[in-house]
């Protein structure tokens, strides 16, 4: 793994933040050079820590108006089972997330629909019918209270 220091903690924090700020402005928030944050970023790239860059949307502005997280339980269990199970979901674009988790469920799900009666149509037409499915429970969201994809990186101390 490789070692992060301070400034790299701050790079990436400033990354989450706007990624679309540009290396002269990454520079200023960090205290470096245009050219040296261009290395960092290409070195915390290279060692995979930054997974993509990506435009995060607003699901209710664009028309998907409920978020639902969804639990599943298999009727079988075993690696077969498990990998149909993972390439029949990862193929699904209202399945924003997908987690095998521990519990009563096998798995969590997070999904996006345009509307309840969409939502419904996707649950019992598709989720539900995926061969091996035993059991399926939702909660529909009522209200968000928070929503980030920033990591609490001030957790971690730089070298």
């Amino acid at each position: 793994m490789l070692e992060l220091d301070k400034i790299d903690l701050q790079l990436l924090a400033a990354l989450q933040h706007d990624g679309h700020a540009t290396n002269p402005q990454l520079g200023e928030r960090v205290h470096l050079s245009a050219s040296q944050v261009s290395r960092r970023i290409q070195r915390l790239q290279e060692a995979g820590l930054i997974d993509r860059c990506v435009t995060l949307l607003r699901p209710a502005k664009v028309g998907l108006t409920v978020t639902a997280f969804t639990r599943v339980s298999l009727q079988r269990h075993g690696e077969a089972h498990n990998d149909a199970f993972d390439r029949t979901v990862a193929a699904m674009p209202e399945v924003l997330e997908c987690y095998s988790v521990t519990g009563p469920y096998d798995y969590q799900l997070r999904i996006v629909a345009a509307d309840l009666e969409a939502f419904a149509q996707f649950m019992m037409h598709r989720l539900m019918r995926v061969p091996g499915v035993r059991s399926v429970e939702s909660s529909v969201v009522l209200q968000e209270i928070k929503r980030t994809t920033e990591l609490p990186l001030e957790q971690l101390k730089g070298s």
